[in-house]
């Protein structure tokens, strides 16, 4: 029975198998901390542009399945969850601010600093402190759960910040899917790139 209540995985030769979500997590940060090294030059809006939406999809998914997690199986879970969804808040808003900016304008250099300095924060909090707890004390099968859910949360996730939309389940859950609909027609009628692999 899942500690986390949440439903089976489809087992794969007898076994669950999967990434679990320590893993998920660390590779989508080291790609975070790459793409927040904006270049310089030309495609520096570009590529400011696919940070925005990586680090938009990541947050929705970490505040749709990570932090709920740790709410549940680690002890003082809601202190941890409620001190990274503020953080995460405050990095949404600036965010926000590096969207709405242009390369050259000086909030743009100064966004663009700030979101760096915040997703370093972001990174270490969750590596050294909240992954190694959820690793602790989730059994290894609701951690793969928990990866699955995050890889498939950030698919129907938004694109862009919407700090002032909800944070926790149930709401979020409702709410990014419908807000990334909106996200993913903007992005299409402005042709904007949105992966990092795009770029």
């Amino acid at each position: 029975m899942s500690a986390l209540n949440l439903p089976p995985l489809p087992p794969v030769g007898g076994e669950v198998t999967g990434r679990n979500v320590v893993d998920v997590l660390a590779e989508q940060h080291r790609e975070l901390l790459s793409l927040a090294e904006l270049p310089d030059g030309p495609d520096r809006g570009r590529h400011a542009q696919v940070l925005v939406a990586e680090l938009s999809r990541h947050l929705s998914a970490e505040e749709q399945y990570l932090y709920p997690a740790v709410r549940k199986v680690v002890p003082d879970g809601d202190r941890l969850a409620d001190r990274e969804l503020a953080e995460d808040h405050d990095l949404l808003v600036t965010l926000q601010r590096l969207d709405r900016a242009r390369p050259g304008d000086p909030d743009f250099e100064a966004a663009a600093a700030a979101v760096g300095d915040a997703i370093a924060r972001h990174v270490r909090a969750d590596a050294e402190e909240l992954l190694p707890l959820l690793l602790q004390m989730a059994p290894v099968e609701d951690l793969i759960r928990i990866g699955n859910r995050v890889e498939t949360a950030e698919e129907a996730a938004p694109t862009r910040p919407h700090p002032s939309t909800p944070a926790r389940p149930p709401w979020n859950k409702v709410v990014d899917p419908v807000v990334a609909v909106v996200d993913k027609a903007r992005d299409a009628v402005t042709r904007r790139t949105t992966y990092a692999k795009d770029l």
